[in-house]
């Protein structure tokens, strides 16, 4: 018995020869098959780093350089990634993620960036830190056509469609948060006058811009000082002392977590006590607050998007008990209290339920797409009610946080969620 197929319908159909019957049976099976695994294969589709088995990601770190504390994140990142491939990856395929050191350095995140893509050959780059390099590389990975996604900077220069049409960040941004450490001011302290103290780079500035554009027509009457620093200064203290010489009531600090702790610290010292807003980036406890002194940050205020490991109010959270029933397994050495690792933990989150979402399409151009179509998405460690919505044409994650202020032990939350729009 011989196997034919009839026309293009793909029925089977079997006519008489000599063979046996169970030759014929065995043929008609290895033929069923070979089709089979031909329109499975058609429905798969791969980009560069991608393929039945894995899945290779590539990103750029300070694992050395002035922000390496904040390679953190990236420690969690990869232990995340080790347990979701021993429970079999994701459809099957094993995530490779590749991590370099950029030093903090624009010119090594391009060139490191460069060798992830053309010699490792990743699908895209994902989750590369820091706003200077993430800057750095927006125009080259553009270029390439190789997805920017999930890029750990809050820079609204990033969330710009026309320009960067294949990047997509996701960090607290900085849109939000500057607009919303404004608004609180104008309504806890109208009549405030305002000192800055801001890190001269896009980081700091890209706070600053958000936070005058909400003070509006304000800014010219109620900043009354501002001082800059750079990132590789040892110290702000002349800085909190100039500051506090303006006169200032009020006080707003666009600050990586060593210059939060510092100027904590000097403005205790010296005796002055304006109301005093921080980022949520610089607000851990155990470290930044402990470091300035846990009297001395009494009282001080910051926004938040996501639950407070260590919190007690957190306790019995499901999702909470996750968390830390992961970092005791998989980062035992890591300090789970810690907002970098926590970041990590939901960036992790975040990539694995993008990779998801593409299916068996891993292009590059289903990966954009899946990485900026998200709608109404609550994330488990996020606060209930701020949830990720991603377009297309706006591609700032979330636009919402909470008001919490220091009570000398932990954050307690003094207020409802404030909601800004994510552009001018």
């Amino acid at each position: 018995m011989a196997l034919r197929t009839s026309g293009g319908s793909g029925v089977l159909r079997f006519v008489r020869s000599g063979s046996t019957l169970a030759g014929a049976l065995l043929a008609a099976i290895v033929a069923w098959t070979a089709l089979v695994d031909t329109a499975q294969a058609a429905d798969k589709r791969y980009g560069p780093g991608a393929s039945d088995t894995e899945i290779r990601i590539g990103q750029t770190v300070p694992f050395s350089g002035p922000a390496s504390s904040f390679a953190i994140v990236a420690r969690t990142e990869a232990a995340y990634m080790q347990m979701i491939n021993a429970k079999g990856g994701i459809n099957g395929r094993k995530i490779d993620l590749i991590q370099a050191d950029d030093a903090f350095s624009p010119p090594r995140a391009v060139e490191q960036t460069r060798k992830l893509v053309e010699s490792d050959g990743v699908l895209a780059i994902a989750g590369t830190v820091g706003t200077p390099s993430n800057l750095a590389i927006a125009k080259y990975l553009n270029t390439a056509k190789v997805p920017q996604i999930l890029a750990m900077s809050g820079s609204a220069a990033l969330d710009n469609a026309a320009l960067y049409p294949w990047t997509s960040p996701f960090y607290a941004p900085q849109v939000v948060e500057g607009r919303i450490a404004a608004r609180y001011i104008l309504n806890a302290k109208p009549d405030a006058k305002l000192a800055i103290l801001f890190q001269n780079d896009e980081f700091g500035k890209g706070y600053l811009n958000a936070f005058k554009a909400e003070l509006g027509s304000k800014a010219d009457s109620m900043i009354v000082k501002e001082e800059p620093y750079d990132l590789a200064s040892p110290t702000i203290d002349s800085q909190i002392v100039s500051l506090k010489a303006s006169g200032a009531d009020a006080f707003f600090q666009a600050t990586t977590p060593k210059f939060t702790a510092q100027a904590i610290r000097k403005a205790h010292e010296i005796g002055w006590k304006p109301l005093h807003v921080i980022l949520a980036t610089s607000s851990q406890p155990s470290t930044t607050l402990k470091s300035a002194g846990l009297e001395a940050s009494t009282g001080i205020v910051t926004s938040i998007w996501r639950k407070l490991p260590g919190n007690p109010e957190w306790d019995n959270d499901a999702a909470m008990k996750d968390y830390f029933a992961f970092m005791a397994q998989w980062a035992p050495k890591e300090d789970p209290e810690d907002p970098t690792a926590l970041l990590g933990y939901i960036w992790s989150q975040m990539l694995v339920e993008v990779l998801h979402r593409c299916g068996d399409e891993l292009t590059r151009e289903n990966l954009l797409k899946q990485a900026t179509n998200v709608h109404d998405l609550q994330m488990p460690m996020f606060l209930p009610g701020i949830k990720i919505n991603i377009t297309p044409e706006s591609r700032t994650p979330w636009h919402s946080a909470q008001i919490v202020s220091f009570d000398g032990k932990d954050w307690m939350r003094t207020g409802g969620i404030i909601t800004v729009p994510a552009k001018n």
